[in-house]
């Protein structure tokens, strides 16, 4: 057996177990496992912060050189998501998204044996490209596999499970870290991939029957041919070599290069120590990067990031809303402990009413919309939570400042996030076409990791310049101001037809 038809064996697609596949509620497995992965992103991703000041001590290094710790991971998230992507839609969604679960493990393990800061760094780093292939077929796998009147339901129980691992994240860590070591944060996360595993392999459709390299694509035929795709003489289209479509390697590098810069810049309001100069120098290479991606991908034949899906109706607002979305989220799970410690209010307290808003929007994503008119369209949704989101926050500041009193806006913002959230989701997966449903998924996660990474830089960037108390008073009414931009934002998208899933 030669090395291509090897490769081809391996990422063949099994198809699921008989009794799975034909039960009628089979696709609410799939939600599950899916599910599954965004849960433990989610908790690694609000667990790692509680785990500095262990690694400062152990490998007694500073907080700068701690930080790379989320840094390199968050870079190579952001970096990898629509290359992802659009290299799923050619190898197949199941098989990478399994294939994350593997890598994330792997690297989970060898993180908590690191032996200097730096190989603990790399296996971050590792970690990240197994979190980039399970986040950037999460949505499509959902879209892909649910019948069209339960996509909505089952986006929100994919956000809930975002919202459940964030809210688990903080007291999880503190528990580990008190009790244990800083290692088990993340062996913890082994046998959570473990059961990924097995669960994608039995619970999961396939989204490709054949291998990769197999797979007929017709060549397009020139003006005067007969219809059908047949030629003048009746031939079948050809097709097309293996090596073809080509991988977008300039764009990668470019998306790569423009999303590194700029996330070094922003990282500088949480204390990389970089000179004004450097940080000036990043953001125009950042802009610089960015027009030159955008020039790449329009003449690119097989773009990453798809302009033409981008400018599809309800498509870039659509990741507009999803970027200010998770800023609105994770600014406040921020921002919250500094502002309630600086008040007097325990850490212990401070963490537990934090928890209220990733809570609220768990429960808003999974049953807050049985509240609302049955009649009321996912752009409604959008609109009615981001105005509740807005009023959260605008009394989260105006309000004094003690455990009692932020409770209640918080769980106004977080229930309107759980609302806005997944509606948004269902209209931009609606108008992605099937085929692009996994560049589209990385393209609304990576809209994502960046609003998470906007909102952590920004609460902490507010707090340095004016303390905690007006710093985070400040940061707080422009939040609320961005949320009314989603507002206005949020637009109505076409559907497009999505073939029913694969056994």
């Amino acid at each position: 057996m030669n090395a291509t038809a090897l490769a081809a064996r391996l990422l063949a697609e099994r198809p699921r177990p008989r009794g799975i596949a034909g039960w009628r509620h089979a696709h609410w497995l799939a939600v599950g496992t899916v599910c599954l992965g965004a849960f433990l992103g989610q908790l690694d991703a609000s667990v790692i912060a509680l785990v500095f000041p262990a690694l400062g001590r152990h490998f007694d290094a500073g907080f700068a050189a701690v930080e790379w710790v989320a840094l390199a991971y968050l870079l190579v998230l952001v970096a990898l998501l629509a290359p992802i992507g659009w290299l799923s839609d050619l190898v197949g969604r199941k098989t990478m998204y399994i294939g994350g679960f593997a890598v994330f493990g792997l690297s989970s393990l060898g993180a908590g044996f690191a032996e200097s800061l730096w190989i603990l760094v790399g296996c971050r780093a590792v970690q990240a490209v197994g979190a980039a292939m399970m986040q950037a077929n999460s949505v499509a796998l959902v879209a892909r596999g649910v019948p069209e009147p339960a996509m909505r339901r089952a986006l929100g129980i994919q956000a809930a499970a975002q919202g459940l691992g964030l809210a688990l994240g903080p007291s999880l860590g503190g528990l580990l870290v008190e009790h244990a070591s800083w290692q088990w944060v993340f062996w913890v996360n082994v046998p959570i991939a473990v059961f990924g595993i097995v669960a994608g392999w039995y619970l999961l459709p396939r989204t490709r029957t054949c291998p990769p390299a197999a797979v007929p694509t017709t060549v397009p035929q020139p003006r005067g041919r007969a219809p059908h795709g047949r030629g003048a003489r009746g031939q079948e289209p050809r097709a097309r070599s293996p090596r073809e479509p080509r991988f977008d390697l300039p764009g990668m590098l470019l998306l790569t290069g423009a999303t590194t810069a700029l996330l070094l810049a922003l990282s500088t309001a949480s204390g990389l120590p970089l000179p004004g100069w450097a940080v000036a120098a990043l953001l125009a290479a950042a802009a610089v990067l960015a027009v030159a991606l955008v020039r790449q991908e329009r003449r690119a034949a097989r773009p990453i990031l798809a302009p033409g899906l981008v400018n599809t109706p309800g498509v870039r607002s659509g990741l507009v809303v999803a970027l200010i979305g998770y800023l609105l989220l994770f600014c406040p799970l921020v921002l919250g402990p500094v502002r309630l410690t600086g008040a007097g209010v325990s850490t212990a307290a401070a963490g537990l009413v934090v928890t209220l808003l990733p809570a609220a929007f768990a429960v808003a994503a999974t049953a807050g919309g049985g509240l609302l008119p049955r009649g009321w369209s996912d752009v409604t949704r959008c609109r009615f939570g981001a105005g509740l989101a807005a009023a959260g926050l605008l009394l989260f500041a105006a309000l004094p400042v003690s455990a009692a009193a932020v409770a209640a806006p918080l769980l106004v913002a977080g229930y309107g996030l759980g609302l806005l959230l997944p509606a948004n989701n269902a209209l931009v997966m609606r108008a992605i076409p099937a085929e692009c449903s996994a560049v589209g998924g990385g393209m609304v996660n990576m809209a994502r990791s960046l609003g998470t990474a906007l909102g952590m830089a920004l609460s902490v960037l507010g707090v340095h310049l004016a303390g905690a108390a007006s710093g985070g008073r400040t940061v707080l009414v422009a939040l609320a101001a961005v949320a009314v931009a989603a507002v206005a934002l949020t637009r109505p998208a076409t559907p497009r037809s999505r073939p029913a899933a694969t056994r």
